[in-house]
């Protein structure tokens, strides 16, 4: 089976269900931080969720579609890049302030 080509810094919808505790949950948004050395081999991608929620010192600012937003640091989860039921292609993250990308 041919890996699709995922790369880092492209956003996806993501069912980040079943979770427990304070996990993130439901399909939302989710930028690939993995790099592409990784994503080009494996099945599988590192992404971080994207939030309106929360602002804290290791969340890192972002733009998505017209809404300012949070990369969700602390909540990194790895997803398989053939569930293609559970992730869709959507337009890209905008990093603002002055903080370093994931």
């Amino acid at each position: 089976m041919a890996i699709a080509r995922v790369g880092r810094g492209d956003v996806f919808l993501v069912n980040l269900n079943p979770t427990r505790g304070g996990e993130i949950r439901k399909t939302r948004p989710c930028v690939v931080v993995s790099p592409d050395e990784l994503n080009t081999h494996l099945r599988t991608v590192i992404v971080a969720p994207l939030t309106t929620g929360g602002s804290y010192p290791f969340r890192v600012p972002c733009t998505f579609q017209g809404k300012s937003g949070h990369v969700v640091l602390d909540q990194i989860r790895t997803v398989d890049q053939a569930d293609q039921t559970s992730r869709h292609p959507v337009s890209p993250c905008a990093r603002t302030g002055t903080g370093r990308a994931a």
